[in-house]
């Protein structure tokens, strides 16, 4: 157990004891975004096709997101060497322990811009507005949350985009309540169709 590592993927370093830590550069990857979508009951009934426009990070085309002017653009990092990570030794009453954690200095990329893009500055991406569309399938539910993959914001000097999450809301129909996959339909009938019966229209 004292030769592993243990990795804790939702916060980005590693910990071991007695071994050499991870080489890897981290893949970066966009913010989501988040969007409410308001849905008649017809609607959630079938289905629907949804098209909206959004205001989000998207990849430079001018430097295809690396954020540089030009492939010479660019030295290694001297505080990880290209590696991304910064390994620390502590010694303890069972040995060595070796953590390592993102370097804080080029953000795990192994690189610093020396010349960055007059577009973008440097960061990789620029704002702007396009149009998505998306399919919503039917007998969605109030409150759910559906992930658009890929729809997000771009990542910074490349990598993996983000997605959009689309949180439901339905719109209180004037005739229907709706109890799960059922239907109510409240039916004011008067006493004469009660006492004898009647047929009655929805």
């Amino acid at each position: 157990i004292f030769g592993g590592h243990f990795n804790f993927g939702g916060f980005g370093s590693s910990f071991g004891f007695g071994g050499g830590g991870s080489s890897g550069q981290r893949v970066n990857r966009g913010t989501d975004m988040r969007i409410r979508i308001k849905l008649t009951l017809q609607e959630i009934a079938h289905g629907v096709e949804k098209k909206i426009k959004l205001n989000r990070k998207v990849t430079c085309t001018t430097c295809g997101g690396t954020g540089a002017k030009d492939k010479d653009s660019y030295t290694t990092c001297n505080t990880c060497h290209g590696t991304g990570q910064v390994t620390r030794v502590t010694n303890t009453i069972l040995g060595q322990m070796q953590t390592s954690s993102t370097c804080p200095t080029c953000h795990g990329d192994g690189k610093i811009i020396t010349n960055p893009c007059p577009t973008c500055h440097g960061d990789g991406t620029v704002n702007k507005e396009e149009e998505i569309t998306f399919k919503i399938p039917a007998c969605v539910e109030e409150g759910m949350v559906l992930t658009v993959a890929g729809k997000g914001n771009a990542a910074r000097h490349g990598g993996v985009n983000g997605n959009l999450l689309v949180q439901i809301e339905e719109i209180k129909d004037d005739d229907l309540i709706r109890n799960g996959t059922d239907l109510i339909h409240n039916a004011c009938v008067s006493v004469a169709d009660v006492a004898l019966g009647a047929t009655v229209e929805i």
